[in-house]
Formats: structure tokens, sequence, C-alpha cells
């Protein structure tokens, strides 16, 4: 069964920091691309990272420079790194993997930017 566990979100204030972490289980994860997507209320989900199972990563417009995706395979999990946070990054950011012609999701971590 494969799972994607994501955890490290919270409320902040803004121009605070967040870390998330996603740890995949029934997957042979150093295969996999891995993401981070978000998705805010009445808006389409939108990708905020992605890193390929190579280390080659890319990021939304919006980014901006503000976050760092990450992999560790041995220990099976993505981060993101989430600095100079703004309101607007409030979403629920979901971890996706996707590779062998398969993808999966997480269920979500909440990001709230408010003072």
């Amino acid at each position: 069964q494969v799972q994607l566990v994501e955890s490290g979100g919270g409320l902040v204030q803004p121009g605070g920091s967040l870390r998330l972490s996603c740890v995949a289980s029934g997957i042979t994860f150093s295969v996999y691309a891995m993401a981070w997507y978000r998705q805010a209320p009445g808006l389409q989900r939108e990708l905020v990272a992605g890193i390929t199972r190579g280390g080659t990563t890319n990021y939304g417009d919006f980014v901006e420079g503000r976050f760092t995706i990450s992999r560790d395979n041995a220990k099976k999990t993505v981060y993101l790194q989430m600095n100079s946070l703004k309101p607007e990054d409030t979403a629920v950011y979901y971890c996706n993997a996707r590779g062998l012609g398969l993808a999966y999701w997480g269920t979500g971590t909440q990001v709230t930017v408010s003072s």
C-alpha cells in the first residue's frame, strides 16, 4: 500500500518560515520524481516545486526564490523549505510522487499565513 504522509504545516506570520516533509512508503522512492502542489479555496491545484530522481528541481513562478525542495532517498522523504511566506501562500499543500507510469498523492497539510 502506497502512502505519502505530509507534515509540517501550520499557522505562521507573514515573513515567517515553515518546513514541510513528506514521507513515502510502499514505493521505491528513489525512482520517483517528487513534487509539492498546493490548492487554495476556489482555485486550481498548482505546482509549487518538483524534484527529479536525479535531483533536478523546478519551481512555480510565484516562488521567486523563497522555497527550496530537496529529497533524502535514504529516508524516503521530500522536503519543502518555505521562507518569506506571504498571505497568498495560504493553501493546502500536497505531496506527489510520479514514476513508472503511476502517480500518487498525499492527503495534504494546511499552511496558513496570517498575522
